[in-house]
């Protein structure tokens, strides 16, 4: 590989701003950084041959990671079909029916169908999508469709018939399927429930490796080189990524930094942390960091389900069939148990937190970690945060939790936001994504997606972190601001994106620019610290680089 040189831009180093300096990348590290004469002297020492990369005035910075997103996920719906972009239950089938007529050489019998990316919002708020309606789009394969926030799932008749479900199927413990006044399912299932037709679906391990491989090209294209995995061994609906990950091991093709986050199963205890510790042992071996755990608090707000002190308003209107305060799936007891067992282990735990409730308990049980095993360097951290109660935000900056502040979330136009807030009292709709005040009490924040929930793109969810609204191009998809004096700096929305999600990920020597530092470099086509606020997220990368290799090049 040889020496480069990023001049002609603004710098942005991981913490601080520059206008004048550049960057000498030698063997893969960061060799020199400061004004441009002094780095072409610093890389002159060598009889190698020193590249000039021009970055033609934009910014110059470290490359993106993101501390919570699932990319077998996002992968295999990129292959099979977003729902993302529709705009109602019709647009929904007529993608469907157009992914089904561009596979006709798979129809019938039971290949399955699948796709992804429904929303909750354009179908009937309490009982979900029907099987009929889908029915109508694939009427003889069985298709399983997990919704956008993976929570739900969306199966056809074909689907429930394969795999027993009827009206004297009980609902698990942790989920229920939909059903109609006799008792019969209705084709939408539930948290938990979605893996009664999951474990049937048949994704087979060249699609998971060429998912996995499409979501690394996707990311990088985003100027994303690390990420953190939050959901591996397997959920309802969600695939395992485990031998995906090793198969790109495998075939020297897995450029990223790549933390994972091994799955709590919340119908043990503390005894499974003696095989997490051996499966975290075995995959080291094989060269993948997992040393983080991830805990299923609660679950979200779409469905009621996620977690809070005071129950939802509305009576008998609210759809809160799991519940007037939601859902926990761990109780106070068994989290601050398997977090103190977890601490102790050396695991990170990362906790999936949307309510005041979940937010709490969880903080609870860093604290207790911390009473029984002292201080230690594992960076806990607490991702969603819908709801934050204003005496638990100044909590993360004393027990030493990291806040995982995703950009996409916090802004108005979300089915997260939206079908919740007729059920919220104006006090807690203030709550949601209270990120100045986290930030600004000293916390250490994390950037994250949850891809593929969200977009991954860094720098859209950077503007909705300084704006607490979306980028709109247009005055008709303009978003009033979602509690303006939560916003970020831009500064330290970068940081979160970058230092700060990789210090999150454990990669230390990554998301900043000081020398000796690994060489994850982006190259964005505007400095957004000349845009308007309102044009933040509209620089994009031109070039990202991993370890001195460039993984990305806009065309």
């Amino acid at each position: 590989m040889n020496d480069v040189i990023f001049a002609n831009g603004r710098l942005f180093d991981g913490l601080h701003y520059h206008h004048d300096h550049a960057v000498g990348v030698r063997g893969g590290m960061i060799h020199a950084v400061g004004p441009l004469d002094k780095v072409r002297e610093d890389m002159s020492g060598a009889s190698r041959r020193v590249e000039e990369y021009d970055a033609d005035g934009g910014l110059v910075m470290p490359a993106f990671h993101d501390a919570h997103i699932h990319p077998l996920i996002g992968g295999l719906e990129l292959r099979s079909g977003l729902l993302t972009e529709c705009g109602s239950a019709e647009e929904c089938l007529d993608a469907i029916a157009r992914a089904v007529a561009e596979q006709r050489d798979a129809q019938g019998g039971d290949t399955w169908f699948r796709a992804g990316g429904w929303s909750l919002e354009h179908f009937d708020q309490r009982t979900g999508p029907t099987a009929e309606l889908l029915d109508r789009v694939v009427p003889h394969r069985p298709a399983f469709l997990p919704s956008n926030d993976h929570h739900n799932a969306w199966v056809n008749t074909r689907a429930l018939e394969l795999a027993g479900i009827d009206r004297h199927t009980p609902d698990p413990p942790d989920g229920w399927i939909e059903r109609d006044e006799h008792g019969h399912p209705t084709g939408t299932l539930r948290e938990a429930a979605a893996l009664l037709v999951h474990r049937l679906v048949d994704t087979t391990r060249e699609e998971k490796r060429a998912a996995l491989r499409d979501a690394q090209a996707h990311l990088h294209s985003w100027g994303i080189v690390g990420w953190q995995d939050a959901l591996v061994g397997g959920y309802a609906g969600i695939d395992n990524p485990t031998q995906a990950y090793l198969d790109l091991v495998d075939d020297g093709d897995l450029t990223a930094r790549v933390r994972l986050a091994l799955w709590w199963d919340r119908h043990r205890g503390v005894e499974q942390v003696e095989e997490l510790e051996a499966e975290r042992e075995r995959l080291a071996e094989a060269g993948l960091d997992a040393g983080s755990v991830k805990l299923m608090v609660d679950g979200v707000s779409e469905t009621f389900t996620m977690a809070v002190d005071e129950p939802y308003l509305g009576g008998a209107r609210c759809p809160c069939d799991g519940g007037e305060r939601g859902l926990t799936f761990l109780e106070p007891d068994q989290l601050d148990d398997a977090v103190v067992a977890l601490d102790a282990a050396g695991f990170q735990a990362h906790f999936h937190a949307l309510g005041d409730r979940a937010v709490r308990t969880s903080l609870d049980a860093i604290a207790a970690a911390r009473r029984r095993n002292g201080w230690s360097h594992q960076r806990h951290q607490l991702a969603h945060l819908q709801l934050v109660a204003p005496r638990d935000r100044n909590r993360f900056r004393l027990l030493g939790a990291i806040a995982n502040v995703e950009g996409m979330w916090a802004r108005y136009h979300t089915p997260a936001v939206q079908m919740v807030e007729p059920f919220l009292d104006q006090e807690r709709l203030d709550w949601q994504y209270p990120f100045a005040d986290i930030v600004n009490s000293g916390a250490l924040v994390a950037g994250g997606s949850d891809w593929p929930i969200n977009p991954p793109e860094p720098m859209e969810g950077i503007h909705v972190l300084v704006n607490r609204s979306s980028r709109h191009t247009d005055e008709s998809d303009e978003e009033p601001p979602m509690r303006d004096d939560q916003g970020l700096t831009l500064t330290q929305a970068l940081q979160a994106y970058t230092s700060g999600a990789a210090h999150a990920n454990h990669q230390e020597d990554s998301g900043n620019l000081r020398v000796g530092a690994s060489a994850d470099i982006v190259v964005l086509d505007r400095d957004p610290y000349d845009l308007h606020e309102d044009d933040i997220g509209s620089a994009e990368p031109v070039s990202a680089w991993s370890r001195g290799s460039e993984v990305f090049h806009r065309d």
